[in-house]
């Protein structure tokens, strides 16, 4: 459930933590998921809130601008776009920044859950499949 680390790092902790691959995946998944219709909800009423104080207003406006960077993608593919944001595993990219996006971009939680659920399960198999291949299953 931590941003930045999330799926991706939350996968080889629980293995590292004594729990099999197959069961760190699912807990990885579930707690990378917990968040994503809290932020998609609340996020903007906190950076509205956050943005009345000098203090916290930059990072508000950071939050912002990395959002903004995948506005191309989330318009020309919507869905699809949101999901392959979440789905690749890669820096910047996951549940806590497509739900962002979903917020910014005014996408229902009814829309964006689903899509953002299915990019997780995703970017989950790809991190299990590269750390640990078809012999973590067996």
């Amino acid at each position: 459930m931590v941003p930045v680390i999330e799926l991706r790092g939350a996968l080889p902790i629980g293995v590292g933590m004594g729990l099999t691959p197959v069961t760190a995946l699912i807990v990885s998944i579930i707690g990378n998921t917990i968040p994503v219709p809290i932020v998609i909800l609340f996020i903007r009423k906190i950076m509205d809130f956050m943005k009345r104080f000098q203090f916290f207003a930059k990072f508000a406006n950071w939050l912002e601008n990395k959002a903004m960077k995948h506005e191309g993608k989330i318009q020309k593919y919507e869905a699809l776009g949101l999901f392959i944001l979440v789905a690749i595993p890669l820096p910047g990219t996951g549940a806590y920044t497509g739900s962002l996006v979903a917020a910014l971009f005014d996408i229902r939680l009814k829309t964006a859950f689903p899509v953002i659920f299915a990019g997780v399960v995703t970017a989950g198999l790809i991190v299990f499949f590269i750390t640990y291949g078809i012999v973590a299953i067996v």
